[in-house]
């Protein structure tokens, strides 16, 4: 099966904008591993990452991912984001972060996360 991984990507930030696990858990096998700077040693499964994902949303506020750059690997894509997120007090905070995504068919079987705080995108 082959996927369009600019498509499959952009929907997917998608619903980490609208902060949806169920939504989200429809990209992620049964049997997926997570990491990201918070669970550094990652999380095994399905019910473990919704667990987290919930617990994630319910504690940041509004934040809107933007797809930058996709490059695909032999078994799924290395993708770049920004994320602008509306603090409480009406100020912007500005991330960037990379993804890599290793598919087992059209799910994520691997997620490491890498993320930093940015000042502004580039050019």
């Amino acid at each position: 099966m082959s996927i369009d991984i600019e498509d499959f990507n952009a929907r997917w930030l998608a619903k980490w904008s609208e902060k949806d696990v169920a939504g989200l858990l429809k990209f992620y096998s049964a049997d997926t591993v997570y990491r990201d700077p918070q669970v550094p040693d990652g999380l095994t499964g399905e019910e473990a990452l919704g667990a987290y994902l919930k617990q994630l949303f319910d504690s940041t506020p509004p934040i809107h991912y933007a797809p930058h750059e996709t490059w695909k690997t032999a078994n799924g894509f290395c993708g770049r984001w920004y994320a602008t997120i509306s603090m409480p007090d009406g100020t912007k905070g500005l991330m960037r972060g990379f993804d890599l995504v290793v598919l087992e068919g059209d799910r994520i079987k691997l997620n490491e996360v890498y993320v930093h705080n940015v000042t502004k995108i580039p050019d």
